[in-house]
């Protein structure tokens, strides 16, 4: 069998929980790499251990050798520091940036073919800066972060409605922090609008839960932030690239004139397959919904001028 190959830079708790996630769904065998080789080590068996229990069938190596990651299909880049009660994902900026060039440089060098996803915060500037050092085409770099807030919007429709959740269509754009977009006009609960089921208060209550869900947990755990989200919705990504699904997932792509926004790294609905960003799909949006998505843009661009 020629299974694939995903590397998954950073045994953190997002990390390991990717792997986690990707062994169960037998996606390929995965290469785990941490500067600290002891814990790449410890969790690569872990999850081997459990193995016989749960069913799947990989190869799970623990390393800090990049050698190990020779001619990857996909790498997944969670390396760098989560964010800390009071810190905003903007306030990581330098902090990250030195461990994610350092990477990019590796993934370049050790898999030149392959597609890369950058889930490391802050998310925008940290694949901006990737695309930049590793210097591969536009569409086999981008970052996790659409999927993740467009998780999180639907999941607070569903409580709201106490509905079910997989009744909940919904699309987060734009940069990955306080100005994303939730699209309130492309949310709906079984086909139907939210709008003609909830009044503009409880759904504008939704919309700013959703900017402020990563924090929520920060604040609550205090010592930690989120990991069991964002690392399914990396999975979600890795799945649909190795099995070639074709989904429409809302990514951080390159924008290169798409939505009136060229030169940076911003989350949009694309077609996602085997050869990573297959397309570029732009909604109509209202006068409100653009002004918005500016915005957003705009913060993004500024972020990007600090590195």
């Amino acid at each position: 069998m020629n299974r694939k190959k995903i590397s998954i830079i950073g045994a953190g708790k997002v990390g390991s929980t990717v792997a986690q996630m990707l062994a169960y769904k037998e996606l390929g065998d995965i290469v785990l790499v941490n500067r600290t080789i002891g814990i790449a080590k410890g969790v690569a068996l872990d999850i081997a251990e459990g193995a016989p229990l749960a069913n799947y069938d990989v190869r799970i190596k623990g390393t800090g050798d990049y050698n190990a990651t020779k001619n990857s299909d996909v790498v997944v880049i969670t390396a760098g520091l989560a964010r800390a009660p009071g810190m905003s994902r903007d306030d990581l900026l330098f902090k990250n940036a030195g461990i994610v060039k350092d990477v990019a440089k590796n993934v370049s060098k050790h898999s030149p073919k392959s597609i890369i996803i950058v889930v490391t915060n802050p998310l925008d500037a940290m694949v901006y800066l990737t695309y930049k050092v590793a210097r591969f085409p536009r569409n086999r770099v981008m970052g996790m972060a659409g999927v993740l807030d467009s998780s999180r919007f639907r999941s607070f429709i569903a409580l709201e409605l106490n509905m079910a959740v997989e009744d909940i269509s919904a699309l987060v754009l734009g940069g990955h922090g306080d100005f994303m977009l939730p699209l309130i006009s492309y949310a709906t609960a079984g086909g139907i609008p939210i709008t003609e089921l909830l009044p503009k208060r409880r759904i504008a209550k939704i919309v700013e839960r959703t900017r402020n869900a990563g924090s929520e947990i920060v604040k609550l755990e205090k010592e930690g932030s989120a990991y069991y989200a964002p690392a399914y919705s990396a999975a979600e990504m890795v799945e649909a690239i190795i099995k070639d699904k074709k989904r429409i997932l809302p990514c951080a792509a390159y924008l290169n004139g798409e939505y009136g926004i060229k030169g940076i790294f911003m989350g949009v609905p694309v077609k996602l397959g085997a050869k990573g960003i297959e397309k570029i799909i732009e909604v109509k949006l209202t006068r409100h919904e653009r002004e918005a998505l500016h915005k957003s843009a705009y913060e993004v661009k500024k972020l990007i001028e600090k590195l």
